[in-house]
Order: C-alpha cells, then sequence, then structure tokens
C-alpha cells in the first residue's frame, strides 16, 4: 500500500529510541525526509547513520523540545533544509508518575514542559508551513492513562489528558486548512524506560515485561513497530478522512474507547 509519504518532510521528536525511533525509521524506508529530534547526540547520530545506511534522508537535531527556544530551533533548522513541515510526530515525553503529594510545582512544570508545552510549541511553529503548503498531519503520542487515570499517576495523566484535549480542538479548528491533527494512546510496549527499571531492580527484562503484561487481554507487551505502524497510518495519506481521533495501542487493556 502507498502511504503517499515520498518526499514529505516529517519531525519526530524524541525519535532516538522506542516508538520514536521505530517511527523515523519507518517514515525513512516510506520514502519521507526525517527530521529526528532527541537531547542524547550520541543515540541521535546512530539513528540518523542507521537511516542514512537504509538509503533514507534524515536530519538530526540535538534539541531539548523542553526549552522554548530549542523547539523554535527545531522548526528554523528544518525551514532552512526543507521549506517547511508536512508532518509533526509530537513524541518526546517520559512517564512520571508518583502520590500526588510527592510532586512540588517544578515537578509539575517539568512534566508540563516536556509533555505539552513542546507540543504547543512545535505545532504553533509548523502551522504556518503547513498552511502554506495545503495540509499537513499532527500526531501526539499519549497513554491511555491520559483517558482513564488511576491513582498515584501524576503529574503524566494530566500533561497527557491536556494533550488530548488539544488534540480535539486543533482538529477542528484547522481542519478548513487540510490539516489533521490525532492521538494515538499507549498502553504497555517495549521501551527504554522499562528495561532501565528491570535493570534497576535486577531482574531479568523479559520477566518483568511478563509480569506487567498480566493486565493486558492480547497476554503480551506490544513493540515500537506496531505503535510507529498506527502512527505512519494517520500521518499518511490513507487517513485523509481521520481527524479528532485518539488511536488505543494497548492490546485491550483500556476500558476506555
Amino acid at each position: 500500500m502507498d502511504l503517499g509519504l515520498k518526499d514529505k518532510v516529517a519531525i519526530v521528536t524524541g525519535g532516538t529510541q522506542g516508538i520514536g525511533r521505530a517511527t523515523a525509521l519507518r517514515l525513512a524506508a516510506e520514502g519521507a525526509r526525517v527530521v529526528v529530534c532527541a537531547r542524547g547526540a550520541g543515540r541521535l547520530e546512530a539513528v540518523a547513520a542507521e537511516i542514512r545506511a537504509a538509503g533514507g534522508e534524515v536530519l538530526a537535531v540535538s534539541a531539548d523540545v523542553s526549552v522554548a527556544a530549542d523547539c523554535d530551533r527545531i522548526v528554523g533548522e528544518v525551514s532552512r533544509a526543507y521549506g517547511g513541515v508536512d508532518v509533526l510526530v509530537n513524541n518526546a515525553g517520559t512517564s512520571r508518575t508518583g502520590a500526588f503529594e510527592s510532586a512540588d510545582d517544578a515537578v509539575w512544570q517539568a512534566d508540563l514542559d516536556l509533555k505539552l508545552f513542546a507540543a504547543i510549541r512545535l505545532i504553533r511553529g509548523v502551522l504556518p508551513s503547513m498552511k502554506a503548503r495545503g495540509g499537513g498531519r499532527i500526531v501526539n503520542v499519549t497513554n491511555i492513562g491520559a483517558k482513564q487515570p488511576g491513582a498515584r499517576t501524576m503529574p503524566t495523566t494530566v500533561s497527557r489528558a491536556a494533550g488530548l484535549a488539544m488534540t480535539k480542538a486543533l482538529s477542528r479548528e484547522y481542519a478548513p486548512h487540510g490539516i489533521l491533527v490525532n492521538a494515538v494512546c499507549i498502553g504497555l510496549v517495549r521501551a527504554g524506560q522499562h528495561d532501565a527499571r528491570a535493570a534497576k531492580q535486577g531482574v531479568d527484562p523479559e520477566a518483568l515485561y511478563a509480569d506487567m503484561a498480566k493486565g493486558v487481554p492480547l497476554g503480551r507487551v506490544g513493540e515500537a513497530d506496531e505503535a510507529a505502524d498506527v502512527i505512519l497510518f494517520l500521518a499518511s495519506a490513507r487517513a485523509s478522512f481521520v481527524t479528532g481521533s485518539s488511536i488505543n495501542i494497548d492490546g485491550g487493556a483500556s476500558a476506555v474507547f
């Protein structure tokens, strides 16, 4: 199936591991000009080299998207290199959770800067070129806790819920410009943060994943490539009548659509 992504300019934040890396590789394989953004220079160059080795085109931008100036710089570098943006995948973020009373203002602000304000700033930055190009795709990566928050899940679930509200509102505001805005809500998917947790606990990562997957109806954890496939669909020409939607990628774990 032709996804219509050839020569499209696509920004992927948090693009050096997990879902971000898988999405960047998939976009490049479809012929998109991929802009990978992340803080770790070493991993950033490794992913860029991987894309180039496979014959893809990539621009690697070292940036901290929780910093407003870095968001502006990303958009500026992409504009100078490619003249504009067709696809934005807001993927940067980590899961910061704990007891409500343990999170002070600084913790809340850091989480909002990374997961909400980064998306706000980057979307604001790419909208002019998307409108000039006659349309675009924005995919916001959130998690299922945004729809079904539990105890001790803040500030992440609040930041992610705000991202969902923004997705719906933007989809309505920019539909007349052909800019489609959707979200994916991630459940238990294999990721570096879980591997790091296993290492910290001194347990086999697969044993940790097996234990975590007990609450997943499909009985296993998801793979980053599986999430990337859904993101690519939403970024593609094949999703031309899909906007304002949020798709759960969770093996059936969430009780909320």
